[in-house]
């Protein structure tokens, strides 16, 4: 019997522990989200240069190892917000590529709706169904693998085909990725609300820029 009530006590005290890291998760996610939108505004307003985006996204990643680092320390949420404000800013010029495109502005807010109807759809899945989505980390992270692989190699080939397709396929493995992080929050796989944030936002970044490339291609607006 009192075995029973221990065991209820900390079921009940885990459940409490996971709600709250997804509360954070989701809370801190539409915070850098929106600070990513701010900061990707400035750099179109700014004109940055291609140059500059990519040196900002390499020093974004530089950051990323800071992030997970400092992850357990108050500090991390300043880090994670120095992260995403460098990778908003390095969407300008590509933003400012597309908006000067015949309905740019509409493909990019396309892309948006888009992206966030992959994201609430599949979140929304995960947590209503509660299954657990472990089992695809391992496809996931072979088909991330190829992805990577093609992109390199496309830098060099410049097939328009190849191009669409690496494009779908990121949009698949980001959507499969997205189950996957949410599914672990869930479980309790995943306890720290700033690493839980990451995983997601680089999700739904990386879906909404393959998503527009999509989008730009099939109107014709794109090689």
């Amino acid at each position: 019997m009192q075995s029973q009530m221990d065991f209820n006590a900390a079921s009940q005290s885990s459940a409490i522990e996971i709600n709250k890291v997804l509360r954070n998760t989701y809370m801190l996610l539409g915070m850098t989200l929106a600070f990513s939108a701010v900061t990707a505004g400035i750099s179109m307003a700014m004109g940055l240069s291609h140059i500059a985006a990519l040196v900002m996204t390499l020093a974004a990643f530089g950051l990323l190892f800071v992030v997970h680092k400092q992850a357990d320390k108050a500090s991390g949420i300043y880090w994670i917000f120095a992260f995403t404000g460098l990778m908003g800013a390095s969407l300008g010029p590509m933003l400012n590529m597309y908006a000067a495109m015949p309905g740019g502005g509409a493909l990019i807010m396309q892309a948006l709706g888009g992206t966030a109807l992959i994201f609430f759809g599949l979140s929304a899945y995960a947590l209503t169904s509660k299954k657990d989505f472990s089992f695809m980390g391992g496809f996931l992270m072979v088909g991330l693998l190829v992805a990577i692989v093609a992109s390199i190699a496309n830098i060099f080939l410049a097939i328009p085909a190849l191009s669409l397709a690496i494009s779908a396929g990121i949009i698949l493995v980001m959507s499969g990725l997205i189950l996957f992080d949410t599914s672990r929050i869930i479980n309790g796989g995943e306890r720290n609300y700033i690493r839980a944030t990451v995983s997601l936002y680089l999700n739904i970044y990386n879906i909404f820029v393959h998503l527009l490339h999509l989008l730009a291609v099939l109107s014709g607006n794109d090689d």
